[in-house]
């Protein structure tokens, strides 16, 4: 006859407990296979994001190919821009900018009465093209030519002092006033006298 142990006792409690408690978990076929697809997918989305692809990726053309056109070699920022801004007090305007044909243009924002729709009205237009090529046009004093000339005198005038050190040394030290005479200032050293052009 064995003898059963008696369930008064702690270790005879404790021993049967785990003997029929044992939990075992075991994962769905299914499921382990669903977790690792969508970390795939995850993958694949991170890695498209990252990498910018969208549906025109083998159609874009490559950073380097420029285009010419009539403004020149197709350099910098191109296409059409658009901007908002205020033409006067009261009315406001909508402004194209046209890199490629070097245009710009602005459309008024305009009503004929309060409450009536807005509508845009072309305000002006230009071409840009040759206006870059104007060195002096409708420019306020110092013009371009006359501070090429005042930058030429400043060159000039020191290169003059490069050639004579001692006299702007002489010039810039105090001279003593002779016994019995009151002190003056000394006279200013010549600085190669800057004048605006005259025009005519």
């Amino acid at each position: 006859m064995t003898s059963q142990p008696d369930p008064n006792l702690p270790e005879a409690a404790a021993a049967s407990d785990a003997a029929t408690a044992r939990i075992v978990v075991l994962s769905a076929p299914g499921r382990q296979t669903a977790l690792w697809l969508v970390t795939i997918l995850l993958a694949v989305i991170a890695t498209a994001v990252l990498l910018r692809w969208d549906e025109a990726m083998l159609t874009r053309s490559a950073w380097a190919q420029g285009l010419n056109t009539a403004a020149g070699p197709g350099l910098g920022a191109r296409g059409i821009y658009a901007f908002t801004g205020q033409i006067d007090a009261r009315t406001f305007g909508l402004f194209m900018l046209d890199v490629d044909s070097g245009t710009v243009w602005c459309y008024e924002m305009a009503r004929n009465r309060p409450g009536d729709p807005v509508y845009m009205r072309l305000v002006a237009a230009r071409s840009w093209l040759y206006d870059r090529y104007l060195e002096e046009f409708n420019a306020a004093s110092p013009t371009p030519t006359e501070v090429r000339q005042l930058v030429e005198q400043q060159r000039v005038a020191r290169q003059a002092q490069a050639a004579r050190p001692g006299l702007a040394t002489e010039a810039s030290q105090p001279t003593a006033a002779p016994a019995g005479t009151a002190a003056t200032s000394p006279s200013p050293a010549p600085t190669g006298g800057l004048k605006l052009p005259t025009t005519p």
